[in-house]
């Protein structure tokens, strides 16, 4: 019989590593108060704010990367858009010398 724990991602009790933390007793008060009212257990509350500690970091970093992505980019975009409206402003020159030889 497998018997798995208030759902830490569907681990079996032989898969979960015990670990010990130490805390303020202030904190451990708070702690104690919200699961009381999430109506949990602390083995419980500590993997839930561990897996959302862990996915905010993973976040922010993403974040970050994009952030840096997109300065890497700007010069190049800049580049890019210079090399468009040259070629656009040289277009549209030949495109008015061509009329006014019509003309």
């Amino acid at each position: 019989m497998d018997k798995t724990i208030d759902k830490p991602g569907g681990a079996s009790v032989s898969e979960c590593k015990r670990i010990v933390i130490s805390l303020p007793d202030s904190l451990l008060k708070e702690v104690d108060n919200v699961v009381c009212l999430e109506q949990c257990n602390r083995s419980e509350f500590v993997r839930k704010a561990m897996k959302f500690y862990i996915s905010e970091i993973k976040r922010m970093n993403f974040i970050e990367s994009m952030k840096k992505g997109y300065q890497e980019m700007t010069e190049i975009n800049i580049t890019l858009a210079e090399i468009g409206l040259t070629a656009e402003y040289e277009t549209i020159c030949r495109y008015e010398s061509r009329l006014a030889e019509r003309e």
